[in-house]
């Protein structure tokens, strides 16, 4: 059988979930063919190790005519027996079989503050009859989390035994080689998105709020330094707010030494599929302090040590109570070496792998 895998987003931090599937795959499938469509950009990012896999370029912005024309005309001609499409974004006139990954709702749910507010809602109006009909058309629908197999199920009235659950993971981390210059000798952790629905601003005041006891806790935002990141430093800097360091993007040898010497991770989003950044620092054995929203208390579990992402006073207490003691940041830690030996990246790929073969045996 030829499958094919659309992983136009693969270098980007919400493709994770598709570069950890093509690689595991690659263990769990030595036999089929596979073509991985990857953007002009990423030609060389993924380099298969077997010789059914190979990389294709498909080069087509998401959200595009090209992508809902000549995408969709590449399909035709790659003539897989199964299209994978790892975010919801696809030709919706592309009627071969295929599978798509729903990671979350965001799209139709949220709006984001550094885009363009009429093009934003335009895209969300179009999306929502998109995100049905491809609920409607795909043979077989994958959710990141129980939550957001509800959240799909509730906007597109599909059967349920059309959706199945498959947990991301994280991988165990690795020691950080070089030391990140922080001037601070105490911080709290995010790494992410800036996007509204991320909740920076929020965890900027409430990090204001814990100066007043502790004076040199730094506040470290890892990311790249884009349009959403600049609206949230201009919201800092107008407040005159301190101790708070915008590190633009980070190479792996120094993040993980970012998650390696802090005090806690902070996880403040409003909305999320999964939140994988959560189990990454459990990964680093960093105590975790999260929202309570949506997916994020079936994910942690335990493991976190939870607020009311709309409330900053709540935020703040959250993190203070996990910053003042050793005892819970111990726990914390304890626990989150557990939870996460609960996920794992072969696991998901042998599951994706089971949806594969059930969806190639039905009959058309």
């Amino acid at each position: 059988m030829h499958i094919a895998i659309d992983a136009r987003i693969i270098s980007s931090s919400s493709g994770r979930y598709v570069e950890r599937l093509v690689t595991y795959l690659q263990e769990v499938d030595k036999t089929n063919q596979y073509t991985i469509l990857v953007r002009e950009k990423d030609r060389d990012f993924w380099k298969p190790k077997n010789a059914n896999f190979a990389v294709v370029v498909a080069e087509f912005d998401q959200f595009s005519f090209a992508e809902q024309l000549g995408f969709n005309s590449m399909l035709k001609k790659l003539n897989a027996d199964l299209v994978h499409f790892g975010i919801v974004q696809q030709p919706i006139l592309y009627r071969g079989k295929k599978v798509t990954t729903f990671h979350d709702m965001t799209l139709v749910k949220t709006y984001n503050a550094d885009k363009n507010w009429f093009v934003y809602h335009a895209k969300q109006f179009v999306g929502k009859f998109v995100f049905k009909d491809i609920a409607r058309t795909n043979d077989h629908i994958i959710a990141i989390s129980e939550f957001t197999k509800k959240e799909v199920l509730d906007f597109t009235h599909v059967p349920e035994e059309k959706i199945t659950v498959i947990y991301e993971s994280s991988d165990v981390a690795s020691g950080g080689s070089r030391k990140y210059p922080l001037a601070a000798k105490q911080y709290i952790l995010n790494v992410g998105g800036h996007s509204t629905y991320k909740n920076i601003k929020r965890l900027g005041d409430a990090h204001q709020l814990l100066l007043k006891d502790y004076p040199d806790l730094e506040l470290v935002l890892v990311g790249k330094k884009n349009a959403a990141a600049l609206i949230n430093e201009a919201y800092f800097n107008k407040k005159k707010y301190k101790n708070i360091t915008f590190t633009d993007f980070v190479p792996d040898d120094q993040l993980n030494w970012l998650y390696a010497h802090a005090i806690a991770y902070v996880h403040p989003s409003l909305m999320e599929g999964f939140g994988l950044p959560g189990l990454e620092s459990m990964n680093h054995g960093l105590p975790l302090v999260s929202s309570n929203a949506t997916c994020l208390p079936e994910i942690y579990g335990d493991a976190a040590y939870y607020f009311d992402p709309k409330n900053v006073e709540s935020m703040a207490r959250a993190i203070r109570d996990v910053i003042s003691s050793e005892k819970i940041r111990h726990d914390l830690s304890k626990k989150g070496y557990q939870q996460i030996k609960k996920y794992s990246w072969k696991k998901m790929a042998e599951q994706t792998h089971a949806i594969y073969m059930d969806v190639l045996k039905t009959k058309d």
